[in-house]
């Protein structure tokens, strides 16, 4: 596991936490090292500070992705929504907003770990397909009328979880559950964000959805 971060007391101590349960933990000050790093050691997992000197966590977070893709998770000072949402579309999988319980980063720590296990566990599952989008568990692929997709691996299992389940509304604090293993109480606003850029990458009309349709103050539900 790899922490990037440059305020050293801040790293040192999730270091010691995530050692203490159980993890071999590499620490990086800066964007540079942390991405040689990730080359050499090939990491299961990167707590990445937003705000880095020189090279920010986004740009980060850009960079690790191209080689491999490895979940990230995010720490950032900043409460604006706009930051979180931009780290989510740079390939994050979470995010943390300091100051943070060291119990919270473990809980969320376990969870994207988790999320790697149940994805390694869908090798059995067939294909869904559904209005000329098809959705492939085993390969991890994404078309519409034989196009590919592009779709970040959180972005990936929501619509998963919607296409399984044709016609059945699921909440946003369920999808969060099925998808990120917690619920929060920004939850709704995080999936919505990230509900609005599949569909524009799915080549949605807003106005007539081909593929997921909303259900105001509730949730998303594939359509039937």
């Amino acid at each position: 596991m790899l922490v990037v971060d440059d305020e050293e007391a801040i790293a040192e101590a999730v270091r010691a936490r995530l050692e203490n349960e159980g993890y071999r933990v590499i620490v990086a000050s800066d964007g540079p090292e942390a991405i040689r790093i990730h080359t050499e050691q090939h990491p299961d997992l990167v707590v990445l500070d937003l705000m880095l000197p020189g090279m920010d966590g986004l740009e980060v977070c850009k960079e690790l992705q191209k080689e491999r893709w490895t979940p990230v998770l995010m720490l950032t000072a900043r409460t604006e929504e706009a930051d979180k949402v931009a780290g989510f579309a740079v390939g994050a999988d979470d995010y943390l907003t300091k100051p943070f319980s060291l119990r919270e980063l473990s809980v969320r720590v376990r969870a994207i770990l988790r999320r790697m296990d149940r994805m390694q566990g869908m090798q059995d599952e067939r294909p869904i397909e559904r209005h000329g989008l098809s959705v492939d568990p085993q390969r991890r692929l994404i078309t519409v009328d034989g196009e590919g997709v592009n779709l970040t691996p959180l972005e990936f299992e929501i619509l998963l979880a919607l296409a399984r389940e044709p016609g059945v509304v699921v909440a946003c604090d369920e999808l969060m559950d099925r998808v990120w293993g917690y619920r929060d109480y920004a939850g709704g606003r995080v999936v919505d964000s990230h509900v609005a850029r599949i569909r524009r990458k799915l080549g949605e009309d807003g106005n007539d959805p081909r593929f997921i349709r909303t259900v105001h103050g509730v949730g998303y539900a594939f359509k039937e």
